[in-house]
Order: structure tokens, then C-alpha cells, then sequence
């Protein structure tokens, strides 16, 4: 086992959730609700990306494999990009800090070269077999989005992360 080795995998991970969560810092539920690109896509709804089609999903149900986990994401059909109009900024926010809190019991002390727990039949041809590799797709989605929400926040209200001079 390489506690090392996972305890570094995890701080590079909690430092790109950090860098999503400090995006948004202060925007209003409005500016977290407004599509600012073509694709349509809001902060809101990456948010919950994260949350459920990342943390939850890789963590709890492939790494894992927690049986609800893995039950909620076969029979709910949820659009993870669309927050349901109803559910406020806050409450998409806790869910991603739940689930992060919930990722990082399964991540502590946990070995990279551990076996995923279950692996979804709709991914035909391809796996991760580790640990480590789940681990290094959710820093590498995680940091993909981080820069997503860099530019929508400069668009939305010219707030810069790295103001270059």
C-alpha cells in the first residue's frame, strides 16, 4: 500500500475542488443559474456534474461500489447538468461538499493498486482497473472544469483567477 502515494493523489485533488468552489465564490444565484456559452451549460449545473457524475459515481460507486451508490445511478435517468429550477445554489453546493466528504472516507488510506468495485456495463470496450486511475480521471475532470468555470466567471462578471499583465 502507498498511503504516500494516495495522500498526494488527494491533495491535488482537494486543491482542484478548492479551485472550483473559489470560481464561484460570490457570484449570486442568478449569475450561478445564467448559461454564458453556447453549449448552454451553467456553474449551477457543473456543479452537479461534479457532484454526481464525478464524485458520486467514480468514488462511491466504481471505487467503492456502495450498492445505493451504484443503484441511484442506474435507475435515476437525472440529467446531472440540469438542477431542477426549485433546488437552490446552496443546496447544489452542499451536495458537492457531501460528496466530496463522502469521496474523501473511501479515498483515505485507501491503496492505488486496489481493484475498482464495479464497473457500469455501458462502458463497452474500456476500464480503469484501479484505483489510481479513477483517482487521476476525477483530478483531470475535476481540473478540465475548474478552467471551464475560470472563463465563465470572466465573462460573467471579469473576475480573473490569474490576472495576467
Amino acid at each position: 500500500m502507498s498511503d504516500t502515494e494516495m495522500t498526494t493523489l488527494l491533495g491535488f485533488l482537494t486543491d482542484k475542488r478548492e479551485h472550483v468552489l473559489g470560481a464561484l465564490e460570490g457570484l449570486d444565484d442568478e449569475a450561478l443559474r445564467r448559461p454564458v456559452l453556447p453549449s448552454g451549460w451553467t456553474c449551477l449545473g457543473l456543479v452537479r456534474h461534479l457532484a454526481l457524475d464525478d464524485e458520486k459515481f467514480w468514488f462511491r460507486a466504481v471505487a467503492a461500489g456502495e450498492r445505493l451508490a451504484v443503484e441511484e445511478i442506474l435507475s435515476s435517468g437525472d440529467d446531472a447538468w440540469n438542477p431542477a429550477p426549485e433546488t437552490s445554489a446552496q443546496e447544489v453546493l452542499a451536495l458537492y461538499r457531501e460528496q466530496i466528504e463522502l469521496s474523501d472516507v473511501i479515498l483515505a488510506g485507501a491503496d492505488p493498486d486496489a481493484a475498482t468495485a464495479w464497473w457500469p456495463d455501458f462502458f463497452d470496450g474500456w476500464r480503469y482497473d484501479t484505483l489510481r486511475e479513477v483517482v487521476l480521471h476525477v483530478i483531470t475532470e475535476t481540473a478540465t472544469h475548474a478552467g471551464h468555470l475560470d472563463a465563465v466567471r470572466e465573462l460573467i462578471d471579469g473576475r480573473q483567477r490569474l490576472v495576467i499583465t
